[in-house]
């Protein structure tokens, strides 16, 4: 039994710390460990809550940060400290009146505690930005949701796209995101999917016309493409803006899809950083 406390306790006390008082410098909590031996890419990871009905679709947050690893790449996770525009209730997919949440302090669940305030990201600092999807996007990211063509995005969501797009520093967007390039770079191409619902596989295959009415170019792409009955995962490049976009939960298909698509995503930002 002393052994096995020997073991144990040291174990329990580091993962107590954090509720006893222990806590972390900005930049330790900032910091994302990449399993790679040699990190290559730096890549700042913009999220907008905990939740697709009202932030950062988890799914999607996941497979980017798997698919950052995989590629080697030196992962920082931001997001804004501004209130979110409502809360949902997951079990109904309704507004919670009496609740409000903070969109950093929602994102820090899904970043682990390792996470910044968006004020805080400087293109300088990295080779590339990711932003997944989820409605956060749409609602705290910006007013998408709410007034679409003429929405406005969040000042400081601005500021990091034209930020990395005057540097010349690729961008890559998934599931209901591209519409913060769209509003924000003019003429940018981004996918989101098909332009028909296709019989409920695209629920949101309207938003391509609203990215047509902000003034981008909207291009026909799906999670997966098959040629020969081999399936490829599709993600659109904008070679001129180094804007990379892929449909992600904007399809109804299996997560695993999903999870590849967003892989093309990412392999293509990283490719794009010549790192």
């Amino acid at each position: 039994m002393a052994a096995v406390r020997a073991l144990v306790v040291p174990r329990l006390a580091s993962a107590l710390a954090p509720l006893s008082g222990h806590h972390h410098t900005p930049s330790q909590r900032a910091a994302l460990h990449s399993s790679a031996p040699r990190p290559g890419a730096r890549v700042a990871l913009v999220l907008s809550g905990c939740g697709v009905y009202d932030g950062t679709e988890i799914h999607e947050a996941s497979a980017i940060l798997v698919h950052l690893s995989r590629g080697g790449a030196e992962v920082q996770i931001f997001a804004p400290d501004v209130p979110q525009m409502h809360v949902i209730d997951h079990t109904k997919g309704q507004p919670s009146e009496s609740e409000s949440r903070n969109v950093l302090a929602e994102s820090a669940r899904i970043a682990r505690g390792k996470i910044a305030n968006l004020a805080q990201l400087k293109a300088a600092n990295h080779d590339a930005a990711i932003f997944p999807g989820g409605f956060g996007a749409a609602k705290n990211l910006s007013t998408f949701a709410v007034d679409g063509k003429d929405c406005t995005v969040n000042k400081e969501v601005e500021r990091v796209l034209k930020e990395f797009h005057g540097a010349r520093k690729p961008i890559g967007l998934c599931c209901i995101a591209p519409v913060l390039a769209a509003k924000v770079i003019k003429g940018v191409e981004v996918t989101v999917g098909h332009e028909q619902e296709e019989g409920g596989k695209w629920p949101y295959a309207g938003t391509a016309e609203a990215i047509k009415a902000l003034g981008a170019k909207h291009c026909v792409k799906g999670v997966t493409i098959s040629f020969l009955a081999v399936a490829t995962h599709e993600a659109h490049v904008d070679q001129k803006n180094k804007v990379v976009t892929t449909p992600a939960f904007m399809c109804e298909t299996a997560l695993h899809h999903i999870h590849d698509g967003i892989g093309a995503m990412v392999k293509k930002v990283l490719e794009l950083t010549g790192k």
